[in-house]
C-alpha cells in the first residue's frame, strides 16, 4: 500500500514501476489512485463560523490588496492574501484587481469570480467583506496613500515577517493595503495549514462565475465533437508572444530584418538588460543549452510526434498573438493540422460578452485546459502552473507534458542525430514528466505542486 511516489535526483525524477499499459492520453491508474484532494478539510472544526465570532471590534483591522498583472497572477495573489489575513487575524476586503498597461482592462473580482461563493466558503477561515469602510475618511485613496501602504515587502516573506512588519501598521491605523502583492509569501516558512488554506482558495473558493463556467464546457464539447465522434484532445499552452520572445533574450531563427527589429525592440524595452547587445549572443546560447528559451511552435510539434500523437490529434490552442505571425506556426499547423482557438469554436456573438474583459477570455483558456485530456506547456508562467496544479489536485491521472527544453537545444543542434535516437530519447526523458505525482520539495511552488500540502493519502 506505499503511494506511488516519485523520487527526485538533481533534475531527474525516479518513479516506481507501473503495470499499466502506456497511454499517450493519461497517467496510469495505479499512479495515482494513492492519492486524493483534502484542501477542505479544516484541522480543527469551529463552533460556528470564523466570520461569526470575529466581530468588527474584535478583529485586528482591515487589509486590501492592489492584485496586478493577468488572471492567474491575480489568482495567486487572491490566494495569499487570504492566508496573510489569516496569519495577523484581520479582515479582508475583496481584493482589487488591477491590471498593467499591457492588459488595459478594468475588470472588477465581481466580474470573473462568484463574490458571495468566495465569502462563504471562507467564513470558517476568514473575515471578508466586499468593499471598504465607509468610516475610512480616504477610501478613495487606500490603494495610493502612502500611510495606508505597505510597501516593499521581501519575496516568499515568512508568516512572522507579517506580523512583525505588517500587523502592527493595521492596528495603528485600523486599514492598510499591501503593494505590489503576488509572490510575496513564502511556502516552507509559514505553517502548514496556511499553505492547506491558499489551496483551498484556489481549488474551492475561488469559482468563475455560471456563464462562463458554461461557455467552457460548450468549447470543450465541441472540441471533443470536431469530427463527429468523440475524441480526446490536447491542449497547448503556446508562449511565443512578442513580448515573452523578447524578455527572453534567447535568440530564435529569423532573417537579418526580423533579428535587427527584435533588436531594438529589446533595446527600447530592456534598456538596462540590453546595454549594447554585444554580450548578448554568448548569454543566447547559455541560456538555449539550460533550457531556459521558450520553445518554437516547430520544436513543439517535433516533440508530439516523438511521442507517438498522430497527425489527427484535436489540439486546442490557448495563447496571445505569435511573434512570427502564421509563418512561425506554419510547421506546427503541417506536422498537426487540427489546430484550433476558441475563436475557431464559437461564434462573435457568442464570444461577445467575454470581449468585455481581458480576464474572462483568459478564463475560458483557463477551464479548457484544465479540463484537456493532456495539456501540453511550452515555458514556464503562471498559467501554465495553475493548471498543472489543478490537473494534478484532480487526481494525477490527466497527463500534463513539460518538454524537456534543454534536450530539445541538444539534440536540434545535433545533425548526427538520427530520428530513431532521438523518439528514444524524447520517450526516456519524458517518461515521467507527465504530472505524476512528486512530493513537495522546498522553494517548490504549491500552485504547480499541491501533493505534500492540499493531498492526503486515499
Amino acid at each position: 500500500n506505499r503511494p506511488y511516489l516519485c523520487r527526485k535526483d538533481g533534475v531527474m525524477l525516479h518513479c516506481p514501476p507501473v503495470s499499466d499499459t502506456p497511454s499517450l492520453w493519461h497517467n496510469p491508474k495505479s499512479a495515482t489512485k494513492s492519492w486524493r484532494p483534502c484542501a477542505e478539510e479544516r484541522a480543527s472544526k469551529h463552533i460556528g463560523s470564523f466570520a461569526s465570532f470575529l466581530s468588527e471590534d474584535e478583529t485586528n483591522g482591515y487589509l486590501g490588496i492592489h492584485a496586478e498583472g493577468g488572471l492567474n497572477q491575480q489568482r495567486i495573489a487572491i490566494c495569499n492574501a487570504v492566508a496573510v489575513a489569516r496569519i495577523m487575524n484581520v479582515t479582508l476586503i475583496i481584493p482589487l484587481m488591477k491590471q498593467d498597461q499591457i492588459w488595459k482592462d478594468k475588470t472588477r473580482f465581481e466580474d470573473v469570480f462568484d463574490v458571495d461563493h468566495f465569502i462563504e466558503s471562507l467564513k470558517d477561515d476568514v473575515r471578508i467583506v466586499k468593499d471598504i469602510p465607509s468610516w475610512l475618511p480616504d477610501k478613495g485613496d487606500l490603494y495610493t496613500s502612502l500611510k495606508r501602504t505597505v510597501k516593499n515587502i521581501p519575496k516568499y516573506a515568512s508568516a512572522q515577517w507579517y506580523l512583525d512588519n505588517v500587523l502592527p501598521r493595521i492596528k495603528e491605523k485600523r486599514v492598510m493595503a499591501l503593494k505590489p502583492f503576488v509572490d510575496r509569501l513564502g511556502y516552507d516558512n509559514v505553517p502548514a495549514e496556511i499553505n492547506k488554506l491558499r489551496c483551498r482558495v484556489n481549488y474551492h473558493a475561488l469559482k468563475f462565475l455560471p456563464h462562463i463556467e458554461e461557455m467552457a464546457d460548450v468549447l470543450v464539447s465541441r472540441m471533443r465533437n470536431r469530427t463527429g465522434l468523440l475524441k480526446p484532445y490536447m491542449a497547448l499552452h503556446l508562449r511565443f508572444e512578442k513580448g515573452m520572445v523578447g524578455l527572453s533574450f534567447c535568440d530564435f531563427v529569423g532573417n537579418r530584418e526580423e533579428k535587427a527589429m527584435m533588436a531594438a525592440y529589446r533595446k527600447k524595452e530592456w534598456p538596462r538588460r540590453f546595454k549594447n547587445g554585444s554580450h548578448l549572443w554568448r548569454q543566447a546560447l547559455l541560456k538555449r543549452k539550460e533550457g531556459r528559451c521558450p520553445l518554437e511552435p516547430a520544436e513543439v510539434g517535433v516533440v508530439l510526434m516523438a511521442k507517438g500523437y498522430p497527425k489527427e490529434t484535436q489540439i486546442y490552442v490557448a495563447s496571445g498573438q505569435v511573434y512570427g505571425g502564421e509563418n512561425r506556426m506554419s510547421p506546427l499547423r503541417n506536422m498537426f493540422p487540427n489546430l484550433v482557438r476558441k475563436d475557431d469554436l464559437a461564434t462573435k456573438e457568442e464570444l461577445k460578452p467575454f470581449r468585455q474583459h481581458v480576464t474572462s477570455l483568459a478564463a475560458l483558456d483557463f477551464l479548457v485546459c484544465v479540463k484537456s485530456d493532456v495539456f501540453v506547456m511550452t515555458h514556464g508562467g503562471n498559467f501554465a502552473k495553475l493548471v498543472i496544479g489543478t490537473r494534478r489536485y484532480m487526481g494525477h491521472e490527466l497527463k500534463s507534458i513539460k518538454p524537456d527544453k534543454s534536450l530539445m537545444a541538444k539534440a536540434l543542434g545535433d545533425p548526427t542525430l538520427g530520428w530513431p535516437a532521438f523518439v528514444d530519447q524524447v520517450a526516456s526523458t519524458h517518461e515521467f514528466r507527465t504530472g505524476l505525482p512528486e512530493p513537495t520539495f522546498p522553494g517548490f511552488d504549491i500552485y504547480e505542486n499541491p501533493l505534500s500540502h492540499c493531498m492526503c493519502r486515499a
